[in-house]
Protein backbone atom coordinates (compact mmCIF):
# COMPACT_ATOMS: atom_id res chain seq x y z
CA UNK A 1 0.00 0.00 0.00
CA UNK A 2 1.81 3.46 -0.89
CA UNK A 3 0.74 6.52 1.49
CA UNK A 4 -1.73 8.59 -0.63
CA UNK A 5 -0.61 12.29 -1.41
CA UNK A 6 3.17 11.09 -1.88
CA UNK A 7 4.47 11.85 -5.43
CA UNK A 8 6.58 9.14 -6.48
CA UNK A 9 9.64 12.21 -6.91
CA UNK A 10 9.34 15.78 -5.74
CA UNK A 11 7.76 18.37 -7.94
CA UNK A 12 8.21 16.14 -10.67
CA UNK A 13 5.25 13.66 -10.91
CA UNK A 14 1.41 14.20 -10.09
CA UNK A 15 0.15 13.72 -6.36
CA UNK A 16 -2.45 10.77 -6.04
CA UNK A 17 -5.34 13.17 -5.07
CA UNK A 18 -4.55 14.64 -8.69
CA UNK A 19 -4.11 11.23 -10.21
CA UNK A 20 -7.68 10.92 -9.48
CA UNK A 21 -8.93 14.09 -10.12
CA UNK A 22 -7.12 14.09 -13.74
CA UNK A 23 -9.00 10.77 -14.30
CA UNK A 24 -12.44 12.14 -13.30
CA UNK A 25 -11.52 14.98 -15.48
CA UNK A 26 -10.54 13.42 -18.56
CA UNK A 27 -13.13 10.59 -18.50
CA UNK A 28 -14.69 9.38 -20.93
CA UNK A 29 -16.67 6.78 -19.17
CA UNK A 30 -17.80 5.33 -16.14
CA UNK A 31 -19.59 2.30 -14.54
CA UNK A 32 -22.52 3.32 -11.84
CA UNK A 33 -23.08 0.87 -9.28
CA UNK A 34 -25.89 1.03 -6.72
CA UNK A 35 -28.95 -0.47 -5.63
CA UNK A 36 -27.46 -4.02 -7.01
CA UNK A 37 -27.50 -2.80 -10.64
CA UNK A 38 -24.17 -2.13 -12.72
CA UNK A 39 -24.78 0.70 -15.23
CA UNK A 40 -22.62 2.12 -17.91
CA UNK A 41 -22.29 5.61 -18.27
CA UNK A 42 -20.71 7.30 -21.73
CA UNK A 43 -20.30 10.45 -23.67
CA UNK A 44 -18.75 11.85 -20.74
CA UNK A 45 -16.20 14.41 -22.64
CA UNK A 46 -15.30 17.98 -21.20
CA UNK A 47 -17.92 16.96 -18.10
CA UNK A 48 -15.74 16.74 -14.35
CA UNK A 49 -18.05 14.24 -12.81
CA UNK A 50 -17.23 16.42 -9.64
CA UNK A 51 -20.17 19.22 -11.25
CA UNK A 52 -22.42 16.43 -11.75
CA UNK A 53 -21.71 15.29 -8.09
CA UNK A 54 -21.83 17.14 -4.58
CA UNK A 55 -19.72 15.20 -2.33
CA UNK A 56 -20.10 15.94 1.07
CA UNK A 57 -17.63 14.92 4.75
CA UNK A 58 -19.61 12.11 6.64
CA UNK A 59 -21.66 13.02 9.15
CA UNK A 60 -20.22 12.85 12.68
CA UNK A 61 -23.14 11.69 14.48
CA UNK A 62 -24.95 9.76 11.94
CA UNK A 63 -28.82 9.16 12.73
CA UNK A 64 -29.13 11.84 14.64
CA UNK A 65 -30.93 15.22 13.52
CA UNK A 66 -33.47 13.21 11.39
CA UNK A 67 -30.58 12.19 9.38
CA UNK A 68 -30.57 7.80 8.10
CA UNK A 69 -27.56 6.45 9.58
CA UNK A 70 -25.04 6.03 6.42
CA UNK A 71 -25.88 1.97 6.57
CA UNK A 72 -29.44 2.76 5.71
CA UNK A 73 -28.39 4.28 2.37
CA UNK A 74 -27.91 3.42 -0.70
CA UNK A 75 -24.01 2.28 -1.25
CA UNK A 76 -22.83 4.25 -5.25
CA UNK A 77 -19.75 2.96 -6.64
CA UNK A 78 -17.93 4.82 -9.29
CA UNK A 79 -15.54 3.11 -11.77
CA UNK A 80 -13.70 4.74 -13.68
CA UNK A 81 -10.59 2.94 -15.83
CA UNK A 82 -7.88 4.95 -17.34
CA UNK A 83 -6.24 3.70 -20.91
CA UNK A 84 -3.42 4.72 -22.09
CA UNK A 85 -4.22 6.92 -25.28
CA UNK A 86 -1.07 4.77 -27.26
CA UNK A 87 -0.90 1.37 -28.60
CA UNK A 88 1.62 0.64 -25.78
CA UNK A 89 1.27 -3.17 -23.81
CA UNK A 90 -0.67 -3.77 -20.50
CA UNK A 91 -2.99 0.06 -21.49
CA UNK A 92 -4.66 0.09 -18.31
CA UNK A 93 -2.71 2.98 -16.64
CA UNK A 94 -4.82 3.00 -13.37
CA UNK A 95 -8.12 2.52 -11.91
CA UNK A 96 -10.64 4.85 -10.07
CA UNK A 97 -13.02 3.79 -7.27
CA UNK A 98 -14.86 6.62 -5.87
CA UNK A 99 -17.01 4.95 -3.04
CA UNK A 100 -20.17 6.75 -1.10
CA UNK A 101 -23.70 6.64 0.15
CA UNK A 102 -26.30 8.63 -1.23
CA UNK A 103 -28.18 11.63 -0.16
CA UNK A 104 -30.65 12.10 -3.07
CA UNK A 105 -31.74 9.64 -5.48
CA UNK A 106 -29.33 8.78 -8.22
CA UNK A 107 -30.71 8.97 -11.77
CA UNK A 108 -28.18 8.09 -15.13
CA UNK A 109 -30.24 10.87 -17.22
CA UNK A 110 -31.43 13.95 -14.55
CA UNK A 111 -29.80 17.39 -15.21
CA UNK A 112 -30.03 17.65 -11.49
CA UNK A 113 -26.55 17.02 -9.22
CA UNK A 114 -26.67 13.85 -6.83
CA UNK A 115 -25.45 14.37 -3.70
CA UNK A 116 -22.97 11.77 -1.89
CA UNK A 117 -21.87 11.03 1.36
CA UNK A 118 -18.00 10.77 0.42
CA UNK A 119 -16.29 7.34 2.11
CA UNK A 120 -13.22 6.99 -0.30
CA UNK A 121 -11.76 7.01 -3.40
CA UNK A 122 -9.18 4.25 -4.41
CA UNK A 123 -6.84 5.02 -6.69
CA UNK A 124 -5.02 1.25 -7.99
CA UNK A 125 -1.72 1.53 -9.96
CA UNK A 126 1.26 -0.24 -11.14
CA UNK A 127 2.99 0.73 -8.00
CA UNK A 128 0.39 -0.20 -5.82
CA UNK A 129 -3.38 0.70 -4.00
CA UNK A 130 -3.81 4.18 -2.83
CA UNK A 131 -6.96 5.45 -0.66
CA UNK A 132 -8.03 9.03 -0.94
CA UNK A 133 -10.12 11.00 1.63
CA UNK A 134 -12.31 13.90 0.58
CA UNK A 135 -10.02 16.99 2.42
CA UNK A 136 -7.09 15.44 0.28
CA UNK A 137 -9.45 15.48 -2.76
CA UNK A 138 -10.50 19.01 -2.76
CA UNK A 139 -7.66 20.32 -2.21
CA UNK A 140 -6.57 18.94 -5.75
CA UNK A 141 -6.72 19.87 -8.90
CA UNK A 142 -7.18 18.25 -12.31
CA UNK A 143 -3.72 18.35 -14.70
CA UNK A 144 -4.67 21.07 -17.35
CA UNK A 145 -3.50 18.71 -19.72
CA UNK A 146 -5.94 16.03 -18.91
CA UNK A 147 -8.70 16.71 -21.65
CA UNK A 148 -5.66 17.18 -23.85
CA UNK A 149 -3.05 14.40 -23.13
CA UNK A 150 -4.97 11.65 -25.84
CA UNK A 151 -4.58 14.29 -28.87
CA UNK A 152 -1.13 15.18 -27.98
CA UNK A 153 0.64 12.07 -27.32
CA UNK A 154 -1.47 10.27 -30.41
CA UNK A 155 0.03 13.35 -32.50
CA UNK A 156 3.52 13.11 -31.14
CA UNK A 157 3.45 9.16 -32.13
CA UNK A 158 1.74 9.29 -35.29
CA UNK A 159 3.23 12.65 -36.60
CA UNK A 160 6.56 13.26 -34.89
CA UNK A 161 7.97 9.58 -34.35
CA UNK A 162 11.31 11.09 -34.22
CA UNK A 163 11.05 12.98 -31.42
CA UNK A 164 10.20 10.10 -29.18
CA UNK A 165 13.52 8.10 -30.55
CA UNK A 166 15.19 11.88 -29.53
CA UNK A 167 13.61 11.76 -26.45
CA UNK A 168 14.94 8.54 -25.59
CA UNK A 169 18.51 10.27 -24.84
CA UNK A 170 17.38 11.42 -21.71
CA UNK A 171 16.31 8.57 -20.38
CA UNK A 172 18.40 7.31 -17.31
CA UNK A 173 19.88 4.96 -17.20
CA UNK A 174 20.28 4.96 -20.80
CA UNK A 175 17.93 2.20 -22.60
CA UNK A 176 19.51 -1.18 -22.99
CA UNK A 177 20.20 -3.12 -26.21
CA UNK A 178 17.29 -5.42 -25.73
CA UNK A 179 14.34 -2.29 -26.36
CA UNK A 180 12.77 -3.20 -29.47
CA UNK A 181 9.74 -0.03 -28.76
CA UNK A 182 9.54 3.29 -27.24
CA UNK A 183 6.22 5.04 -27.03
CA UNK A 184 4.74 7.69 -25.26
CA UNK A 185 2.42 6.52 -22.35
CA UNK A 186 1.85 9.82 -20.47
CA UNK A 187 1.89 13.72 -20.20
CA UNK A 188 0.84 15.73 -17.38
CA UNK A 189 1.86 19.37 -15.90
CA UNK A 190 5.39 17.69 -14.61
CA UNK A 191 6.78 15.50 -17.47
CA UNK A 192 5.97 12.73 -19.96
CA UNK A 193 6.72 9.29 -19.28
CA UNK A 194 8.22 6.86 -21.93
CA UNK A 195 7.45 3.03 -22.12
CA UNK A 196 10.37 0.93 -23.17
CA UNK A 197 9.31 -2.28 -24.41
CA UNK A 198 11.65 -4.94 -24.29
CA UNK A 199 10.85 -8.93 -25.53
CA UNK A 200 10.15 -9.75 -22.39
CA UNK A 201 8.81 -6.99 -20.48
CA UNK A 202 8.78 -2.95 -20.00
CA UNK A 203 9.96 -0.36 -18.27
CA UNK A 204 8.59 3.90 -17.86
CA UNK A 205 10.82 6.29 -17.67
CA UNK A 206 9.68 10.01 -16.64
CA UNK A 207 11.73 12.93 -18.37
CA UNK A 208 10.58 15.85 -16.11
CA UNK A 209 9.88 19.18 -17.29
CA UNK A 210 11.98 22.11 -16.01
CA UNK A 211 9.33 23.38 -14.32
CA UNK A 212 5.66 22.08 -13.93
CA UNK A 213 3.50 23.95 -16.41
CA UNK A 214 -0.02 25.80 -15.35
CA UNK A 215 -1.77 25.53 -18.22
CA UNK A 216 -1.97 23.83 -21.41
CA UNK A 217 -0.79 26.96 -23.89
CA UNK A 218 2.66 25.97 -21.75
CA UNK A 219 2.93 22.26 -23.30
CA UNK A 220 5.08 23.51 -26.30
CA UNK A 221 7.59 25.50 -24.67
CA UNK A 222 8.53 22.80 -21.96
CA UNK A 223 8.21 19.89 -24.41
CA UNK A 224 10.93 22.04 -26.60
CA UNK A 225 12.84 22.42 -23.74
CA UNK A 226 12.90 18.79 -23.06
CA UNK A 227 14.15 18.66 -27.27
CA UNK A 228 16.54 20.80 -27.12
CA UNK A 229 17.96 19.29 -23.98
CA UNK A 230 18.13 15.80 -25.48
CA UNK A 231 19.80 17.43 -28.69
CA UNK A 232 22.63 18.66 -26.66
CA UNK A 233 23.31 15.30 -25.19
CA UNK A 234 23.06 13.46 -28.63
CA UNK A 235 26.83 14.98 -29.05
CA UNK A 236 28.03 13.17 -26.56
CA UNK A 237 26.54 9.29 -27.43
CA UNK A 238 26.15 7.38 -30.91
CA UNK A 239 22.43 6.69 -30.41
CA UNK A 240 20.43 7.03 -33.70
CA UNK A 241 17.90 10.17 -33.95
Amino acid sequence: MRMSGAPATPAAAPTDAERVRSILAAAHSMTVVTDGLRSEVHQMEGEDLLGRLHLHPAAPAAGQGGTAPAEDRPVIRLEFTDIAPTPVRDRVRARVTVIGHLLTPYTENSAESTCVEYGQAILETAEGTSYIGLEELDQAWPDPLAPYEAGMLTHLLDDHPELVTLLLRLVRPAPAAAVVRALPLALDRYGITLRLEEANGHRDARLPFPSPLDDVEQSGAQIQALLSAARRRSHRNTLPA
